[in-house]
């Protein structure tokens, strides 16, 4: 069951700006030890939420890395985001409406901050693993350079410790396409949703890339003279896009975008290196084999800046989105790293 977290101080952005207040959206399941020391933290990716359960199929579940009979899992909503953490269609208190384009610009920093604040309400000092997959990982990525004491284990799953140049442009192509829907910047939660439904398609090829595609989105034999527009693959499309405009806003979305860009942990650390060997947590690294966006390459080299880092590669057809898709080889790799 979702809750809330109401902090009425202002909250200081990177950027300079503050909110007046702050509302957390979160999830927890199973049941905090008498000691605190069962708490797994898993930050979610880009248009997620934080009902895990919901989002990761086959992890909170008994015997599986998030087991709730075991573990106290805590996933808070990202800052920015449309699943009640104050985002762009929240009340802005000095006009009594919603920012929607008037939100301010946000770090994944600001993001990784809200979450040590959320900690502190929920009374959780040291946390026994801080789980991040994709942008997931760059908040928990952006925590622990922060606090590297406050934690045991540390998981990144397809992620970076640097937005990259190719990344950016990802993100960029799909800020395009949204900027492109005339409807754009008006002050609506409906705003902007054909371009925001067009970028998300943008954004599934490279979570999927061709692998993935070919093959889960092959016509049958008899649909191969069809139309173009009726191919499934053109289906599937339409389908991704329509199905986020029925969950999300585009505000939120360019906001999410934009955050994604900022990230740097060696901003104001010294660099990535430097602000990679503060990690003094048991840490694994996962790759994807077929991953277009955080190859395995990059992984292979986040993990080795890392003291005493673990790289494992899932082989999977299914492209960045292998994490959220082969739940069963992430088990094998998490459910023992856990119990060690």
């Amino acid at each position: 069951m979702i809750q809330y977290f109401h902090a009425p101080e202002p909250f200081g952005l990177e950027c300079g700006a503050e909110l007046p207040s702050l509302t957390i959206a979160y999830h927890t399941y199973g049941t905090l030890n008498a000691d605190a020391s069962n708490v797994v933290w898993v930050c979610h990716a880009l248009t997620a939420s934080s009902d895990v359960a919901d989002w990761w199929p086959h992890t909170v579940e008994e015997g599986r890395f998030l087991d709730p009979c075991r573990w106290f899992v805590v996933c808070a909503n990202i800052l920015g985001s449309h699943y009640g953490t104050t985002g762009p269609l929240s009340c802005d208190p000095a006009t009594g409406v919603p920012y929607y384009g008037d939100f301010p610009r946000l770090t994944i920093r600001d993001m990784a901050r809200a979450h040590a604040l959320l900690a502190g309400h929920l009374g959780i000092g040291r946390i026994h693993a801080l789980v991040g997959s994709s942008v997931g990982g760059f908040q928990a990525l952006e925590w622990i350079a922060e606090e590297p004491e406050r934690f045991d284990r540390l998981v990144l799953i397809a992620t970076s410790a640097k937005a990259t140049p190719w990344t950016i442009a990802i993100d960029e192509t799909q800020r395009m396409a949204i900027r492109a829907d005339s409807t754009f910047g008006q002050r609506s939660p409906d705003a902007g949703m054909a371009g925001m439904a067009a970028a998300r398609a943008v954004g599934l090829l490279t979570y999927r890339g061709g692998s993935g595609y070919n093959l889960s989105q092959q016509d049958k034999d008899s649909d191969a003279a069809a139309p173009a527009y009726d191919h499934r693959a053109c289906s599937y499309q339409r389908y991704q896009g329509e199905k986020l405009c029925r969950r999300y806003n585009a505000y939120s979305y360019m906001a999410i975008l934009d955050a994604f860009d900022t990230h740097d942990i060696g901003r104001a650390r010294g660099g990535v290196a430097a602000a990679l060997a503060r990690i003094t947590a048991r840490t694994v690294v996962v790759g994807i084999s077929s991953d277009m966006v955080f190859p395995p390459a990059e992984m292979r080299e986040l993990c080795a800046l890392i003291p005493g880092a673990r790289y494992e590669e899932i082989d999977s057809e299914f492209g960045h989105d292998g994490f959220l898709v082969e739940h069963d080889r992430l088990n094998n790799i998490l459910n023992p790293f856990f119990l060690q």
